[in-house]
């Protein structure tokens, strides 16, 4: 199997990549759809409407999915508004009653009345469902497709979801140097060529895109990681969507740099990861890493190493190309979406990344590293997605600052160690997928159970 860093690290926005950067990139490809279309088509077309589904039904106003649609069909992308005033344009397309499909053709398109949550029907082949409808003058389809949200801004269609053994989108292991599809022949193969994790991911990497492209997309990648840190870091407020929460990470990373000596590790990493999850729930740029929910993660502890320990540009790389290559196996072998396996899948996901690159950044073997990966998952197994009023904010924000915690203990526990250890990184990741299909729904994205149903009214 094989996903590229490139797209297991997306450059986006907040608040989720499966609740609202998928469905803006589904409702993208609907409009392309549309576009491309018969001329037939077109011209019977007189409406589009989007019914979402399941976790998408229930907390897609938190995580504000119906916003990321209306987006989409205006043709923008999670990318292309990391920059973006999004409130604003929001509020302009929300007051807009047509929608161009292109020059000659428009249709009506009404967010608030086109966009429908649908809580009494979950289609069967994925929590985070989607269906978009091209409908006529007298309100029957013309055109229609249905679409999954997998997590980490990752869609399927319908047709593609049914063909698959698993929701993904790869390419075929033959077509890379090193196609490693499980931890062990991660291992092996490593074994035999004598390479590291890092350069393995890079061989494969080149069978796709040139050495220069690849670095300057994995440079891109820890820029954005930067400026969402340094700015969720310098930035105070209230957090959007009801719950009146303050941002705290400026005020926490104040108190360290005025008492450095009083700072320790946790301290430090808590202030990084909050600070990145603190734009991501203001809706603001963000990288999937390997998801929005638990985007604050991998960049705390690789931006803790760099300013701290003196990490290189070159261990940049390694560390985000090894986070990558587990990141593909977990995502392989079960799922970073909180709507399919629970928060085990988001930031459990995000902490076994996190262990690995930093175990391999400090010198650790691959024995090691898979190591490493394995006590961060371990140790997030059967944690619940139960988010109050299902938004992006409590527990995920003080979420992120544990999981990156986790993963730094990970990766040193694994570095003094001899890379032996009793449970393989495989059957973790098997015990991950096997408690996520056993998980309630209430507790994967639903706010139906848990914390979010925890709260008593005065």
């Amino acid at each position: 199997m094989f996903i590229s860093a490139l797209e297991l690290f997306k450059i986006g926005v907040g608040p989720s990549s499966s609740h609202t950067m998928g469905p803006m990139i589904a409702a993208g490809e609907f409009l392309e759809r549309c576009r491309s279309g018969s001329a037939v088509v077109r011209t019977r077309a007189a409406a589009i409407r989007c019914i979402l589904k399941g976790s998408l039904a229930y907390t897609g106003k938190g995580h504000g999915t119906d916003r990321a649609v209306a987006l989409g069909l205006h043709a923008y992308t999670p990318a292309g508004l990391a920059a973006t005033d999004i409130d604003a344009l929001v509020e302009h397309i929300r007051e807009q009653t047509e929608l161009m499909i292109d020059e000659q053709c428009s249709v009506a398109f009404s967010p608030p009345r086109d966009i429908v949550f649908d809580r009494e029907e979950t289609l069967p082949q994925h929590p985070n469902g989607m269906v978009f409808e091209l409908l006529d003058s007298s309100g029957s389809v013309v055109d229609t497709e249905t679409y999954f949200s997998i997590g980490g801004g990752f869609i399927n269609t319908l047709a593609e979801i049914d063909q698959l053994v698993a929701p993904l989108k790869l390419e075929p292991a033959v077509s890379c140097p090193h196609p490693f599809d499980s931890a062990q022949s991660m291992l092996e193969m490593a074994d035999s060529s004598g390479l590291s994790i890092a350069q393995m991911k890079r061989t494969n990497e080149l069978a796709y895109i040139s050495g220069s492209e690849l670095d300057a997309g994995l440079d891109a990648i820890w820029q954005a990681m930067q400026h969402c840190i340094e700015h969720g870091l310098a930035t105070e407020g209230i957090l959007p969507g009801g719950l009146e929460l303050p941002r705290r990470a400026k005020s926490l990373y104040h108190q360290l740099t005025q008492n450095p000596d009083q700072a320790n590790l946790n301290d430090w990493l808590c202030a990084y990861a909050m600070a990145v999850n603190e734009e991501n729930a203001a809706g603001h740029m963000v990288v999937t890493a390997p998801t929005n929910g638990a985007a604050g993660v991998i960049p705390a502890v690789l931006y803790y190493f760099v300013r701290h320990e003196g990490g290189t540009e070159a261990q940049v790389r390694d560390f985000l190309l090894t986070a990558s290559a587990i990141g593909g196996l977990i995502k392989h072998r079960s799922s970073i979406s909180g709507a399919e396996v629970g928060c085990q899948g988001e930031v459990g996901s995000a902490a076994s990344m996190a262990a690995a690159g930093l175990c391999a950044v400090r010198g650790g073997t691959t024995a090691e590293i898979e190591n490493a990966a394995e006590i961060a998952l371990e140790h997030h197994l059967g944690m619940t997605c139960d988010p109050v009023n299902g938004l992006v904010q409590v527990p995920c924000i003080e979420r992120n600052g544990f999981g990156a915690i986790k993963a730094y203990t990970a990766a040193s526990l694994a570095i003094r160690g001899s890379g032996q250890h009793f449970m393989p990184l495989d059957n973790c990741i098997a015990a991950m997928k096997q408690t996520g299909i056993e998980m309630s729904d209430k507790f994967k994205e639903t706010a139906l159970g848990g914390l979010a149903v925890s709260i008593t009214e005065c």
